[in-house]
């Protein structure tokens, strides 16, 4: 996981784990902390818009867009469990 950056895909800003979102029922938190669900009442927001009074762009984007390495994660979890599927059960 060290090797996921968070930024924005259009402008590059990075967020620096400030509550600059809001969510519709008023909870103001860093969606990145919490995977863009709200902490609040649980909303999972789709997108996430870039923060431009902290520099960033104002557009939005898909949540998971903002994370940079996530498909390297996601095949190294694929080729692992590829793998522990030759493993017979017994052994497992």
């Amino acid at each position: 996981m060290d090797n996921i950056h968070i930024r924005c895909p259009k402008c590059q800003w990075e967020p620096d784990g400030q509550p600059y979102w809001q969510c519709t029922c008023g909870t103001m938190w860093d969606t990145f902390s919490t995977g863009a669900r709200c902490p609040h009442c649980g909303k999972v927001w789709e997108k996430t818009q870039c923060v431009i009074h902290a520099g960033g762009c104002n557009k939005w984007s898909p949540h998971l867009d903002w994370y940079e390495g996530l498909d390297d994660v996601v095949e190294k979890l694929k080729e692992e469990i590829k793998e522990s599927w030759l493993v017979p059960a017994f052994e497992r």
